[in-house]
């Protein structure tokens, strides 16, 4: 296939993603069960329990994985230039994003070097607040919290209380093994 039809079908690719993709199934006249169905019939991997609202934006086909019970609030931003994870019963706020795309520093006439995808991973129950940023290549772990507004450029380890940008570990929180009573 010569250049000019390459980049044709890369245009039209593009189109057609952000047509079904980013307008159809992600319109709030949609109901979000059949969101779902849609997005696993395009090469998603989302749980028939996870809920994703209205407006989010996919910048690919495949590469989401949503867990059970997990929830995804109004306007997200997938880039998918590598794959998101979200495990279950996670909850997502408003205006997330998660970009994996980023690059590499370049030289002095250049500064975006050579591009680099990596993959985010959120763990099972994690509250991820309103307008948060998750950076390429970040794992939160299990059962953390984000606070809204929050980038975080780092991983997180487990039950802790992140916040700030860039994202630090403000404290611990209790583990379920750590509650009274279990």
């Amino acid at each position: 296939m010569n250049l000019q039809r390459k980049i044709l079908v890369g245009e039209l690719d593009q189109v057609l993603r952000d047509v079904v993709l980013n307008r159809l199934v992600a319109s709030g006249a949609l109901p979000r069960k059949l969101r779902n169905v849609l997005l696993r019939r395009i090469g998603h991997d989302i749980h028939p329990t996870a809920l994703i609202n209205a407006g989010s934006f996919l910048g690919a086909w495949r590469g989401l994985t949503v867990g059970g019970r997990a929830f995804v609030n109004y306007r997200c931003f997938f880039d998918l230039g590598s794959t998101v994870t979200i495990g279950e019963d996670t909850r997502i706020g408003y205006e997330s994003m998660f970009i994996t795309c980023g690059h590499e520093i370049g030289g002095e006439s250049d500064r975006t070097g050579t591009s680099k995808n990596l993959p985010i991973v959120i763990g099972a129950g994690c509250w991820i607040g309103a307008r948060v940023t998750v950076l390429p290549g970040v794992t939160i772990g299990d059962g953390c919290v984000i606070a809204a507004g929050s980038v975080v450029s780092e991983d997180c380890l487990p039950n802790g209380l992140y916040a700030g940008v860039p994202a630090v570990r403000k404290r611990c929180l209790p583990a379920d093994l750590d509650s009274p009573g279990t």
